[in-house]
């Protein structure tokens, strides 16, 4: 039976250790990048797996198997249903040319549904983290979701993923329906930290089409112990989603 807390305080630890070393060493960092061969709009730069390996090396000794965006599914002998998602900076276009948020996301998941999820932001320094037993807090502080009720009152973040058919007139159709109930729209380039917004009552509501897992399932896991709730339907390719979010008084 795994300790729980045992392993939230190890995230913790990781998110909180890595994410400085990030920033200690910004000066250093190369602002190379390239766009990923497989979608034209998906940025791949070496930080990520730089940083990748070393939340990986630090969260083995959980002996879990772990979902990552660079390696893929890493599988573990001792398989109880429970495995950690990471992705290692969510954001990397928005950090490699300073532009917006960006952060370490690290969650624990059992089976399909969330545990934990901790998102260390490397523009504030702030540590949130929460899940449905937990509670969420950020920087110890406890958060709560926004009471806002109406839509056109509310704020929704949303973006377009790398997989999002921006050329389809369908597409486009659906978006544009999806967001114009909304009183604001906003784009961030990072849905973790999107989430971590809604978590913290900043904004209302998070939505995205065919999303990967690993994006959004710290800020999940932090919304849900937050006081919102959420929504996942399976996308198209493996381990994406389209995905709702909110602050629990609007409905999705």
């Amino acid at each position: 039976m795994h300790d729980l807390n045992e392993l939230l305080n190890l995230v913790k630890k990781v998110a909180l250790e890595v994410g400085t070393n990030i920033l200690e060493h910004s000066d250093k960092k190369s602002n190379s990048y390239v766009f990923s061969s497989t979608y034209r709009k998906e940025v791949k730069a070496e930080v990520d797996t730089i940083i990748e390996k070393e939340i990986i090396k630090q969260l083995a000794q959980a002996n879990l198997p772990i979902l990552s965006e660079e390696c893929g599914y890493l599988p573990n002998k001792f398989d109880s249903g429970y495995y950690f998602i990471i992705d290692p900076l969510d954001g990397t276009f928005n950090f490699v040319k300073e532009l917006g948020p960006c952060a370490v996301s690290i969650a624990l998941w059992d089976k399909n549904k969330p545990v934990f999820g901790v998102i260390y932001d490397l523009l504030t320094q702030h540590l949130t983290y929460g899940g449905a037993m937990f509670g969420a807090y950020c920087n110890e502080k406890k958060i709560n979701v926004s009471s806002t009720e109406n839509k056109e009152e509310a704020s929704i973040c949303t973006g377009f993923p790398v997989r999002f058919d921006i050329n389809s007139d369908e597409s486009m159709k659906g978006f544009c329906n999806m967001v114009r109930p909304y009183a604001k729209v906003r784009m961030l380039g990072s849905a973790a930290m999107s989430l971590n917004y809604v978590a913290r009552g900043k904004s209302d509501v998070y939505s995205e089409k065919n999303i990967m897992l690993w994006d959004v399932a710290a800020g999940i896991a932090i919304v849900d112990g937050a006081g919102g709730v959420y929504k996942m339907d399976k996308a198209f390719d493996q381990w994406s989603y389209d995905v709702t979010v909110s602050n629990g008084h609007i409905v999705i």
